[in-house]
């Protein structure tokens, strides 16, 4: 049987997966077909080795369909993929803190005049001036205790979050910490109705400029059926772990069996149906000792399946100091990724813009 072996359907590839010019990527796919068949692919002849069948396709544009097809004595067989080409590709990371209740509660407790002296922004806002660092704040619309929620919060500090904007954003995560996986079974209406609720809040307190579409959805878990409620209201990128777990895959965003252990490896995958591009998270910096922050990065540098985007988490509760798994080195963690990743050439951006923070050709 004909099986395209590489590329992988909805793979995102760019320059760390052929040779690129100014013509366009040029890449071998590869895959099996039975011995003593003639194989072509996009209607050029193929190389053959055993079962093994190579030919260079030249990449031009976003989207490319690839097409591979096989005659013998048995017939004819085919298999198509479609692939996406990151033409601007770069080194790049981006920044993404889930869980977010408790810096606003503090504002609202203390008003403070400047919106840095919180205890929190303070760290995130020291952390940039030092690395450049962008952040988005994944939020949740009240705290765990429900002693704080989004419509509490007063438009004391808007222009100075519009201020920093460049560089600082917030967004839906959920509606609370608890329960657990809230949108593993959830509703297009239910998610929609979350999302839209958060991002007026924000909206209101903090400036337009300030609000963006979310990446991250708390625990990772939705339905199929959601995703295109998501789209709609401007998700472009999702990230999960898609590592498996006893029978399941872990944050995997309701993806399949087959392209989560895909995204176990790789940095990112195309859902064509959605429009949506997953991305594998490379590390979670509250999980990861500091001694084990560089290696762990280290790990992905110079694979071409990983090197070109990290994706990079960590949550708000570690940070503050009542919370009982409190890590006082969180913001060394944090610096230490920072450093590694400017010092290996990567630049801050965001997710959610054009494609996985590279511009979309």
């Amino acid at each position: 049987m004909l099986k395209i072996l590489f590329p992988f359907h909805g793979a995102v590839l760019n320059r760390c997966h052929g040779q690129q010019d100014a013509r366009g990527l040029t890449i071998e796919v590869c895959g099996t077909a039975p011995i003593c068949t003639e194989v072509s692919v996009n209607g050029r002849p193929a190389r053959r080795k055993g079962e093994l069948f190579v030919a260079e396709v030249l990449l031009q544009s976003f989207t490319t369909d690839i097409t591979a097809s096989c005659t013998g004595v048995t017939g004819r067989s085919e298999q198509s993929v479609r692939v996406v080409w990151d033409k601007n590709s770069h080194r790049r990371y981006r920044v993404s803190i889930d869980d977010n209740s408790f810096f606003l509660r503090d504002l609202w407790q203390k008003r403070p005049k400047d919106l840095f002296s919180n205890h929190y922004l303070a760290i995130l806002k020291r952390l940039h001036d030092e690395f450049g660092a962008k952040y988005t704040l994944n939020l949740f619309y009240s705290t765990p205790e429900k002693d704080f929620d989004l419509a509490m919060m007063p438009d004391t500090w808007k222009n100075q979050f519009a201020d920093n904007s460049d560089w600082l954003k917030m967004t839906w995560h959920a509606n609370n910490e608890f329960p657990d996986r809230p949108y593993q079974y959830a509703s297009p209406e239910k998610v929609g109705a979350d999302f839209d609720q958060i991002k007026a809040e924000v909206v209101r307190f903090a400036g337009e400029s300030c609000f963006c579409p979310p990446t991250i959805v708390h625990w990772g878990e939705i339905l199929p059926s959601v995703l295109p409620a998501l789209y709609q209201r401007g998700v472009r990128a999702l990230s999960g772990y898609f590592n498996r777990y006893e029978q399941r895959y872990n944050v995997s965003n309701g993806l399949d069996e087959v392209r989560c252990h895909y995204l176990n490896s790789h940095d990112a995958l195309m859902d064509f149906d959605s429009g949506i591009v997953f991305s594998h998270v490379d590390i979670v910096v509250n999980s990861t000792p500091l001694a084990e922050i560089v290696p762990t990065l280290s790990k992905n540098v110079n694979d071409p399946d990983n090197d070109e985007v990290m994706d990079i988490l960590t949550h708000e509760q570690y940070f503050w100091p009542f919370y009982f798994n409190y890590i006082p080195e969180h913001e060394q963690r944090m610096a230490a990724a920072f450093r590694f990743l400017q010092d290996n050439g990567y630049e801050p951006v965001w997710l959610h813009e054009g494609l996985l923070g590279a511009e979309r050709a």
